[in-house]
C-alpha cells in the first residue's frame, strides 16, 4: 500500500502540501523527562511522607495519599520504593536528618562551650510543639516506633544510634561516659516534655511547660 510518509519514495503530495520523506537522524527521540527526574521526584515523595508520619502517626503516610500529593498515581508507588515499610524507613531518615541538621547548625553556630545549651533551648521552643511535622520524630513516635515490626526494629535502632552519634560531641561533660550520660538524661528530658506540651491547648500553658524543662536542664550540668 501507498504511503506518501514511507521514505521509499523520493516525495509526496498530500492534501495539496509537498511532504518531504522522513528522516530519522534528524528527528532523535526526545526525552519525556529530563536526567534526575525521578530522583527529584522520589525525594518529594519521602519528605512528604515524613512529614505526614511525623504530623498524623505511622499510619498517616497511606500510600495513595503520599503519591497523590506528589501527583502520581498509586500504581507509580513501585516505581520508587519495593514495598509500604521502605518509604516508611526512608520517611523516618528523612525526620531524623532533618532534626539533626537543625540542632547540629545551632550547635555550630553557639561557642563550644555553649553547643548544648544552644540544642536545648532549640528543641524546647514552641515550634517544635506547633509543627511536629518538622519535628523531632522521637517525640512524635516513640511509643509507635517501640511497636514496629521486629523486622524493621534494626533499621530504626540505626537511625537511633546515629542520632546518639551526631549529638554526643556536643553534650556537656569531659569525659565520654560523662557525655553519652548527658545525652540520655538532657534528650529524654526533651522528648517528654514536648509530648506533653503538645497535649496542652493553651499556647501560655505549653510555654510555661516548656521554659520550666529547659530551665532546669540548663541550671543541671
Amino acid at each position: 500500500m501507498y504511503n506518501p510518509m514511507d521514505s521509499r519514495f523520493p516525495s509526496a503530495t498530500l492534501w495539496g502540501w509537498s511532504v518531504a520523506p522522513w528522516d530519522d537522524s534528524k528527528h532523535p527521540m526526545v526525552m519525556r523527562y529530563q536526567p534526575g527526574h525521578k530522583a527529584e521526584i522520589h525525594q518529594k515523595i519521602v519528605k512528604d511522607a515524613s512529614e505526614r508520619v511525623r504530623a498524623e502517626g505511622l499510619n498517616g503516610a497511606a500510600v495513595s495519599a503520599v503519591m497523590r500529593d506528589a501527583g502520581l498515581t498509586h500504581g507509580g508507588f513501585y516505581k520508587h520504593f519495593g514495598s509500604k515499610d521502605e518509604l516508611l524507613i526512608e520517611s523516618l531518615k528523612e525526620g531524623f536528618r532533618e532534626i539533626i541538621d537543625t540542632l547540629v547548625r545551632a550547635a555550630e553556630q553557639s561557642a563550644p562551650e555553649e553547643a548544648w545549651k544552644a540544642i536545648v533551648k532549640t528543641y524546647l521552643r514552641p515550634e517544635m510543639c506547633e509543627s511536629p511535622n518538622h519535628g523531632c520524630p522521637l517525640a512524635t513516635l516513640a511509643t509507635e516506633l517501640a511497636r514496629l515490626d521486629k523486622h524493621l526494629k534494626p533499621q530504626v535502632v540505626a537511625e537511633l544510634v546515629n542520632y546518639k552519634s551526631r549529638m554526643v560531641p556536643f553534650m556537656p561533660g569531659r569525659r565520654a561516659m560523662d557525655k553519652d550520660r548527658a545525652f540520655f538524661a538532657i534528650f529524654s528530658t526533651m522528648i517528654g516534655t514536648i509530648e506533653i506540651a503538645r497535649l496542652l491547648p493553651d499556647p501560655a500553658i505549653r510555654e510555661k511547660v516548656l521554659g520550666s524543662a529547659r530551665d532546669f536542664l540548663l541550671r543541671s550540668f
